[in-house]
């Protein structure tokens, strides 16, 4: 049924086919759902525009209209900080955060500054796909270390992960909250994890992009602040994920140890990386008071499309929504529906028209789930609701 809810911005439709939108304009070729009828939930950016002050911080570079090499990062530099100790609790040091490409551009300088060809580098799984990616293209080895589903959430498996380390492994990325599981790691858990890293001499690279993006009753607990793992951690936090503006390709690393910061640093001048100014006059701007009252308005929006989709799927027997703690993807498992991952996904695309990524993609044990963005006017969450009911409704 559709939601009562009153309206609001995030409810508008913003048409974004025709627009080199990756999510709407790709989905046909990828997915072959008709970017005309079909609803696109794969790629992990909302249909929502940021908020007012992030597009102000445009119209004003327009308005100048000169684009030129940004300088001056203090007010950038500080909006970060602001933001870090403001919404996390963590105080940081200006001289600690570099500006990448994005996330995945943060991840595989890491891998390039951190490891060797040849070194395994320890994934999660099922985890982001583009980890996997990067490590393979940088002739390094994943190492899957396979989250155990209990009770249908993901839990850490620290003694298997034990057996699997026989000394070849120097890296673990953490990605934390968890995308696709949608977990928010415990303080304990982080502690187990920050463990294992030092107990098998590892890096530990923590990517956090999804850190503003919790749910009441779950608390994030930045990896910097638990105790005795400064001197081999990396952080990895953006604006783009919690803001929307994924397309400015602009991240953090921050990097409190001396020695891992040098390193990193050498990276980045061989190179040759600067930072896109369109980034970081959105970043400013994102990281301020009406930003924050913008990530709040999300996250109560995002909680009642999570409620309309899981109660949804709920009523189609053999599917399990994994209990979504942050982020806005929902992680499905269709496994007690008996069918196979090429059957499922066969009445997703075609029968319901929606664009969802494959579980498989993520890593071992993702094979039997599908990963759905919930970031989309609430019209289209029923939308979607009701097509897979429909696609399903053998099964009621």
């Amino acid at each position: 049924m559709p939601s009562n809810q009153p309206t609001s911005p995030f409810d508008d439709v913003i048409p974004r086919r025709g627009t080199h939108s990756a999510k709407w304009d790709m989905m046909e070729a990828i997915y072959g759902v008709s970017p005309e009828e079909g609803i696109a939930m794969w790629v992990a950016d909302m249909d929502f525009r940021p908020p007012a002050c992030v597009q102000q911080a445009v119209e004003n570079m327009a308005a100048h209209g000169v684009y030129g090499y940004f300088g001056d990062e203090t007010a950038y530099l500080d909006a970060i900080r602001w933001w870090m100790k403001n919404r996390h609790g963590w105080e940081v040091a200006r001289g600690d955060i570099f500006t990448t490409h994005g996330l995945v551009n943060g991840t595989a300088i890491c891998v390039d500054a951190f490891t060797k060809e040849g070194d395994g580098v320890v994934l999660m799984t099922p985890v982001y796909h583009a980890f996997s990616r990067v490590i393979k293209a940088a002739g390094r080895q994943v190492v899957e270390c396979e989250l155990a589903l209990k009770n249908g959430r993901y839990e850490l498996d620290i003694a298997a992960w034990d057996a699997q380390m026989d000394g070849s492994q120097t890296m673990l990325i953490l990605c934390s909250p968890h995308n696709p599981g949608g977990r928010v790691w415990r303080r304990d858990e982080l502690e187990e994890v920050a463990a294992f890293a030092k107990r098998h001499d590892l890096f530990l690279v923590s990517d956090e992009i999804h850190h503003d993006l919790v749910f009441a009753g779950a608390h994030h607990t930045p990896m910097a602040l638990i105790e005795g793992i400064a001197d081999r951690l990396v952080m990895m936090t953006a604006t783009t994920k919690t803001f929307n503006i994924a397309g400015t390709h602009s991240g953090n690393v921050i990097i409190a140890d001396p020695t891992l910061r040098q390193r990193f640093a050498q990276r980045m001048a061989a190179l040759g990386l600067s930072p896109n100014s369109f980034g970081l006059f959105m970043a400013e701007a994102a990281y301020s008071p009406e930003g924050a009252q913008w990530v709040d308005e999300l996250m109560a929006y995002l909680a009642e499309n999570k409620r309309i989709f899981e109660e949804g799927l709920a009523r189609i027997p053999g599917v399990k929504v994994m209990p979504l703690e942050a982020t806005y993807l929902a992680w499905v498992d269709f496994a007690a529906t008996g069918m196979t991952s090429g059957e499922v996904a066969k009445r997703i695309q075609e029968d319901a028209g929606i664009a969802a990524n494959h579980g498989a993609t993520f890593g071992k044990g993702g094979e039997s789930f599908m990963r759905f963005n919930l970031a989309t006017p609430r019209s289209l969450v029923e939308a979607a609701v009701a097509r897979l009911q429909a696609a399903f409704g053998d099964l009621q």
